[in-house]
């Protein structure tokens, strides 16, 4: 199944809103064949996640390539359209988001939202959001993501009681995924936006409500493994007002360091509390 835009849907914060994916509460197998050497085109792999190893080449594709044609998608309340290359290329199609920075519905929503959730993910080696890029779009600047082939969306996963073959790398990615949400203070992530591949890889998409000046942690965190920890340690003012200080608005930078430190601490706290290895994994 091809990847949508996350539907939205109003968010209360809760910090056990995803308390019962942590539990793996599914029924059977997807079963994949993993190709050895994915080749550049999309469909023609088992594995999604195509952009990695690959990061400028799609890049420069999603900010060049020839857009033929537009289609509007069924879900999300925002209007994101799904843009079709000409063929053919290195990639097939990509999600245009045409949203200026502003309130819509209560909620401040951005396009450089979208730009500076993939620009960190690459910060942190994540590599669950899809490239994202700023270009034009007839008059206007929008955000272009590459649409990612394959994947199932949550819930489509909680429906059919799917199980991931490996309980351990689900569960790492998991944990990375909670960690990333805070940090970006994502307070629309839902079953909608989280995509999941053959290979049963995360999938992130629709970030255009992070990045704003809540300094509270939305998500309950219990482990992490201790590489990616260390890098969200090691970010530093100067490194993220480098890389993404122009797709923010003014106290959302403080806001998502301060989000950063609250991290350290309940990591700390916990590997204090409950010893090094209840906190983090290897």
């Amino acid at each position: 199944m091809d990847s949508p835009v996350g539907a939205r849907r109003p968010v209360r914060a809760s910090a056990s809103r995803w308390g019962w994916f942590s539990l793996i509460l599914f029924a059977a197998p997807v079963l994949a064949q993993v190709a050895a050497t994915p080749p550049p085109v999309q469909q023609q792999t088992a594995g999604s996640r195509v952009w990695i190893g690959h990061y400028a080449e799609y890049e420069d594709y999603l900010r060049t390539a020839r857009i033929e044609r537009q289609e509007g998608i069924d879900v999300g309340v925002t209007g994101p359209r799904r843009a079709f290359f000409t063929s053919p290329g290195l990639a097939a199609s990509a999600i245009v988001k045409n949203l200026p920075p502003g309130k819509r519905s209560n909620f401040f929503e951005s396009y450089k939202s979208e730009i500076a959730a993939y620009k960190l993910d690459r910060m942190l080696q994540l590599d669950m959001v899809p490239p994202t890029v700023e270009r034009r779009v007839g008059p206007d600047l929008v955000a272009v993501q590459l649409w990612i082939e394959n994947t199932r969306m949550l819930k489509e996963v909680q429906a059919k009681k799917l199980r991931p073959p490996d309980s351990q790398a689900w569960n790492r990615q998991l944990h990375r995924f909670q960690v990333f949400d805070n940090l970006v203070g994502n307070i629309d992530s839902n079953a909608g936006n989280l995509l999941f591949d053959p290979e049963w890889s995360f999938v992130k998409v629709d970030h255009s409500r992070a990045f704003t000046g809540t300094r509270t942690l939305l998500f309950a965190m219990t482990k992490i493994d201790r590489p990616f920890y260390d890098r969200v340690k090691a970010l530093t003012e100067q490194d993220l007002r480098r890389e993404i200080g122009d797709l923010l608005e003014t106290g959302a930078l403080p806001a998502l360091l301060s989000r950063r430190d609250a991290i350290v601490k309940t990591f700390e706290d916990l590997a204090r509390k409950n010893g090094e290895a209840a906190a983090f994994e290897p």
